[in-house]
């Protein structure tokens, strides 16, 4: 297993991440502490989760993922051992009502931090992270910004205020932001940096072989000011293992389940999707591994956060994580994407 250090933290977490917003709807709380057993035995120290999960996010289930979790850690004797990340979210998105107002306020942080830290049976989180911007912004897809005055908004310069605070009561460690932009991450960076407010170790976007739009404008703000990201979807909802193509619907699977994910289902994507496994066939390796080791390999990156439903998945996903591509492999996903770049932002 590959380490990184987070940013200007003295955190060193593993470069395979485990993903955990399928424990509650499409694994039991059974199937979730054998995923995290096995990763654990496996080198992985970093486990990523938020408030509103498991995805789809209902009011049922909210908050199970967290649940799920903490059963697992209940009787542990490595918690220090291990690197929790969860989020808080915001107003706007995909969430389900959390809480009467989600504004990212004192109030409403403080809410959701002790309310996960309840659900996962502990003192503390090592990183806790804005889910989404509380603002009308470019995330979960959007593109061609347009500017809305919004009245109501909780100033940045409150929610780190706020991050502060809990910081203090020793209840997270560090603090990070995830679907943000080039703009929210200088200014959070600003803020810190001119009221001694904690600073982001990381920031946790989207980034896969189909959606590369994080290198654009944040790529250098991850290396130069040192906030690696945290990529989720490296595999596009599992589209890049190929088990999608030719309209292919398997039994179980995220897509074939749930409708609502299509960020990775417009033609551009599938034919980008076809060309990046025939190269992978042509060059011998899993396509799933050679989307994951791609991620994985980028300069900016501080881990790769992974999904599975079962074990099977799991063990090709983190052997992905230290696997080394060939020059003439890369060579090979650079020509696909210079002629099809970026089909699903």
């Amino acid at each position: 297993m590959k380490y990184t250090q987070l940013g200007q933290t003295d955190l060193r977490v593993s470069m395979a991440c485990i993903g955990t917003m399928t424990f509650g709807q499409q694994n039991t709380v059974e199937e979730a502490a054998q995923q995290l057993n096995y990763a654990v035995a496996n080198g992985v120290n970093f486990i990523d989760t938020a408030e509103m999960y498991p995805i789809p996010p209902t009011p049922e289930t909210q908050g199970d993922t967290e649940r799920f979790i903490g059963k697992w850690l209940k009787g542990r004797s490595d918690r220090d051992e291990l690197i929790i990340a969860s989020k808080v979210a915001a107003t706007g998105g995909p969430s389900v009502q959390i809480r009467p107002h989600m504004a990212l306020n004192a109030s409403n942080i403080e809410l959701a931090l002790d309310s996960s830290l309840n659900r996962l049976g502990t003192d503390y989180l090592d990183l806790y992270q804005v889910h989404w911007p509380e603002r009308s912004t470019n995330y979960f897809g959007q593109l061609n910004y347009q500017h809305t005055e919004e009245s109501n908004l909780t100033p940045i310069m409150e929610t780190l205020e706020a991050l502060l605070k809990c910081q203090r009561a020793g209840k997270i460690r560090h603090i990070g932001i995830s679907n943000e932009t080039p703009w929210g991450a200088a200014e959070y960076l600003k803020l810190s940096a001119l009221h001694d407010l904690p600073r982001i170790a990381s920031i946790q976007n989207p980034y896969n072989l189909l959606n590369r739009s994080f290198e654009v404008g944040m790529a250098e703000i991850a290396i130069r000011e040192q906030v690696p990201l945290l990529a989720y979807s490296p595999l596009a909802f599992g589209a890049l293992s190929g088990k999608y193509l030719n309209d292919q619907k398997p039994e179980g699977a995220r897509m074939t389940r749930y409708t609502r994910f299509v960020r990775y289902t417009n033609a551009r994507g599938v034919d980008a999707t076809q060309r990046y496994f025939e190269l992978a066939l042509e060059h011998q390796i899993d396509p799933a591994q050679m989307a994951i080791a791609f991620a994985a390999q980028q300069p900016f990156i501080g881990s790769v956060i992974l999904g599975a439903t079962n074990l099977e998945q799991l063990s090709n996903n983190i052997e992905a994580c230290a696997m080394d591509l060939s020059e003439e492999l890369n060579q090979g996903i650079e020509a696909i994407f210079q002629q099809n770049p970026n089909p699903c932002p």
